[in-house]
């Protein structure tokens, strides 16, 4: 099983912070420096990211799911409220998929969609329409170009058509190439293999769906489509955000959390 480097701050109920691809738990500074005198906020490096890297030879969903069950149960936490971004909610439906969903109070979704693929029969995942056959270039692309291709990741993560608060983006930018793309792209391969439309209907807690309706990668269209899936979903627009409203309107996002949990 993995190790997982952990952060952990706070008292209160407990709030796990799950990170998107190619970033790390950092991402989630808004949250930890407004939440930590209110939660128990714990906050993992995902396998193949941060402190983490590539501690473990499994570098797949699957490892990042079952090491975060292993956090849960080694602290025996319960009522546990899940915050997902992006690659982090992928996590978190593996957590419950492969361990149920028994310690967890509710999850938070942040612009995600369950398949991150498209094909003949869905095309709700990426806006750009990648698909199976496109996706082998680009990992290549990744590979052999990894800045260039990070500063670009690190530009879509934020709002179409609108300023970044100051220094956000050179901190993604920063942050996002420093990461070592021989442990990137094995996460990526495990990322994108995933499809967890089956098991959205079966989900037996609160989810909360955050959609940045300025996203580079998700539209609308996904989170209508999980809202319709998840027998508990709410729906949060946030319409000065992109891919990453924790980041982009954190005192929005944070009243949510706050809501949510306390």
């Amino acid at each position: 099983m993995t190790p997982l480097h952990v952060f952990q701050t706070g008292t209160g109920p407990p709030v796990l912070l799950l990170h998107g691809w190619s970033c790390h738990g950092g991402f989630f500074k808004p949250q930890i420096d407004a939440l930590q005198d209110q939660c128990r906020l714990i906050v993992p490096d995902l396998p193949g990211h941060g402190r983490t890297g590539g501690a473990g030879a499994d570098l797949t969903i699957e490892a990042a799911a079952d090491g975060v069950a292993a956090l849960l149960a080694e602290r025996d936490l319960a009522d546990v409220l899940v915050v997902g971004w992006s690659m982090g909610v992928l996590v978190a439906y593996a957590m419950i998929a492969r361990h149920g969903p028994q310690r967890l109070a509710g999850l938070v979704s942040i612009d995600m969609t369950p398949k991150v693929l498209n094909d003949a029969d869905w095309s709700l995942g990426l806006k750009d329409g990648l698909d199976r056959a496109r996706n082998p270039a680009l990992m290549r692309s990744m590979a052999a170009n990894w800045k260039p291709v990070a500063r670009r990741v690190a530009r879509r993560i934020f709002a179409d058509g609108l300023p970044v608060r100051p220094g956000l983006a050179a901190f993604a930018e920063r942050e996002i190439t420093a990461g070592d793309p021989d442990l990137l792209l094995p996460m990526w391969a495990s990322l994108v293999s995933q499809d967890f439309r089956t098991l959205l209907p079966a989900l037996t807690i609160p989810v909360a769906l955050i959609h940045g309706a300025r996203s580079h990668l998700y539209g609308p269209d996904v989170a209508q489509w999980q809202l319709q899936a998840v027998p508990q979903g709410r729906l949060f627009r946030f319409d000065r955000s992109g891919h990453a409203p924790h980041l982009e309107e954190p005192e929005a996002f944070n009243a949510i959390l706050t809501s949510l949990r306390l």
